[in-house]
C-alpha cells in the first residue's frame, strides 16, 4: 500500500475515488426516493456534450461539462414543473441530444481521439489531474453542506411533494436544487466511473443499505461507507488486475448488492427457524379463533394462554409470552 501511495498519479486517483464515493450516495438517496434513479445517466449524457465543447474550444473539459449538466438539470425540473411534459420525456430528450451533440462535436476536435471520448465515458481515474482534485475537492463540500443542511426538506419534498406543498415548503425550489446537486456530482465522478455509470454509483449503495438499514439517517450513512468502498476498493484493484477503474468499481458495488442480499435472506431465514415449536396446539388459529391478534415483522402472532403463538408450515411456533409482549410494547413507546 505504502508503494501505491508513494506515486503520485495514484494518490490523486484514490482521492478522487474518496470525493466521488462519498458525494454520490448522498444526493443518490432522494433519487432513490423520488424513483428517478436514472437522472443521473440523463446529467451523464448531457455532461458528455459540455466536455465535446472544451475539447473543441480548448477550454477546461470539467468546468464545461458542469456548465452543460447543471443547465440540463434546470431544464429538465422546469419542464417537470410545468406539466407539458413529462420527467422521463425530457430526460429522453437530454439522455439521446445530450450523447449525440457531445459525439458529434469531439468528432470535430484535433484531440478528439476515441481512446479520449472512451476515457470519458467509462472512466479515466489514473488521468486525473491536480487541478481536477481540486475542482472536485470544492464541487464535493459544496454537495455535502448542501446536502446537510437541507436533508430534511429534501426528504420531505422526495417522500411526498403534495403533502410538502400543502405543508408551505417551496417545492420546486428545493427540487432545483437537488437537481443541480445531481449535476454537480455527475462532473464530480466523471473521471472516476465515467459518464456512462455514474448513476450506478447514486444508486447501488443507496439499494444495498436499504436492505438493512432500520432508519433514513442510518442507511444513508452505510450507503456513503459502501460507496466509498466501492469506489476506493475499485481504484485498488483495477490498479491490481489492469481493469478499467470505472467497470471495476461498479462490479464491487453490484458484488456488495447481491452479497448483502444473500446475507439478509439468510439471516431472516434463521431468525425464522430460531423460534420454538409449540409443544402442543390442538387449536387452530385465524381472524375468527377469540384469541388476540398481534402484528409481529411480516406474520401475525395469537395470544393463548399466556404465550405468543404463530402459523409456521402446518404448525405453530412459540413466540414468547404475553408479558414479554406488552414489556416491549412498553419500551417501544
Amino acid at each position: 500500500m505504502s508503494d501505491l501511495l508513494a506515486l503520485d498519479f495514484m494518490r490523486q486517483a484514490l482521492l478522487a475515488a474518496l470525493l466521488a464515493g462519498f458525494a454520490a450516495p448522498l444526493v443518490g438517496v432522494f433519487l432513490v426516493q423520488r424513483r428517478m434513479s436514472l437522472i443521473g445517466d440523463g446529467m451523464g449524457h448531457v455532461a458528455l456534450a459540455g466536455v465535446a465543447v472544451g475539447v473543441l474550444t480548448g477550454q477546461e473539459p470539467v468546468l464545461t461539462a458542469l456548465i452543460a449538466a447543471v443547465l440540463a438539470a434546470v431544464a429538465i425540473e422546469l419542464i417537470r414543473a410545468s406539466g407539458r411534459t413529462t420527467g422521463d420525456t425530457a430526460l429522453a430528450v437530454m439522455f439521446y441530444g445530450g450523447i449525440a451533440l457531445g459525439v458529434v462535436l469531439i468528432s470535430r476536435s484535433s484531440s478528439g481521439t476515441p481512446a479520449n471520448l472512451t476515457g470519458y465515458l467509462f472512466g479515466a481515474i489514473l488521468t486525473t489531474s491536480r487541478t481536477d482534485i481540486i475542482v472536485f475537492g470544492v464541487l464535493a463540500a459544496v454537495v455535502l453542506s448542501a446536502t446537510l443542511v437541507l436533508r430534511q426538506r429534501f426528504f420531505a419534498v422526495a417522500n411526498d411533494e403534495e403533502y410538502a406543498r400543502a405543508a408551505g415548503i417551496p417545492v420546486l425550489r428545493y427540487n432545483l436544487v437537488l437537481a443541480v446537486l445531481t449535476a454537480v456530482t455527475v462532473v464530480v465522478s466523471m473521471r472516476v466511473v465515467g459518464l456512462l455509470l455514474i448513476s450506478a454509483l447514486m444508486i447501488l449503495p443507496n439499494a444495498t443499505s436499504q436492505l438493512f438499514a432500520r432508519s433514513f439517517r442510518s442507511g444513508l450513512w452505510w450507503a456513503v461507507l459502501i460507496g466509498v468502498l466501492s469506489s476506493v476498493g475499485g481504484v485498488l484493484v483495477s490498479y491490481e488486475a489492469e481493469t478499467p477503474s470505472g467497470g471495476t468499481i461498479v462490479l464491487l458495488a453490484v458484488g456488495a448488492f447481491v452479497t448483502a442480499s444473500i446475507a439478509t435472506a439468510v439471516v431472516a431465514r434463521l431468525r425464522r427457524a430460531a423460534h420454538d415449536r409449540a409443544e402442543r396446539h390442538d387449536h387452530e388459529h385465524g381472524p375468527d379463533c377469540g384469541h388476540r391478534a398481534v402484528e409481529h415483522d411480516d406474520h401475525v402472532d395469537y395470544l393463548h394462554d399466556g404465550h405468543r403463538h404463530a402459523a409456521h408450515e402446518g404448525h405453530y411456533d412459540e413466540h414468547g409470552h404475553d408479558d414479554e409482549h406488552h414489556r416491549a410494547g412498553a419500551e417501544t413507546a
